[in-house]
């Protein structure tokens, strides 16, 4: 059996992640991706990207996460944290 990741966001503290990507950039699990805010976008408008909340940071691919916590030590924002799962804590809650 093995760890569960969870990788959580904070919205408040990433802003701009179109901008910034660090957390992108660092991870050699390809765990982050950036899309816009489906609440920011205007009918036959650009999306800037420097206007906070304009997009948003996901992580849709947690599984693929190493839990090497590169993402959470290069955020300038301290938005990032993950949380890992032994095995022994998932076999108890089943």
């Amino acid at each position: 059996m093995s760890c569960k990741v969870f990788v959580t966001i904070d919205y408040q503290k990433c802003t701009t992640p179109f901008v910034c990507k660090k957390c992108m950039d660092v991870c050699p699990g390809e765990v982050f991706l950036v899309t816009p805010n489906p609440m920011m976008i205007k009918k036959y408008q650009p999306i800037d990207e420097n206007q906070p909340g304009s997009y948003l940071l996901l992580a849709p691919m947690t599984p693929k996460c190493v839990g090497c916590m590169k993402c959470v030590e290069v955020c300038p924002n301290k938005a990032l944290s993950v949380v890992i799962q032994p095995p022994e804590e998932i076999a108890k809650k089943a």
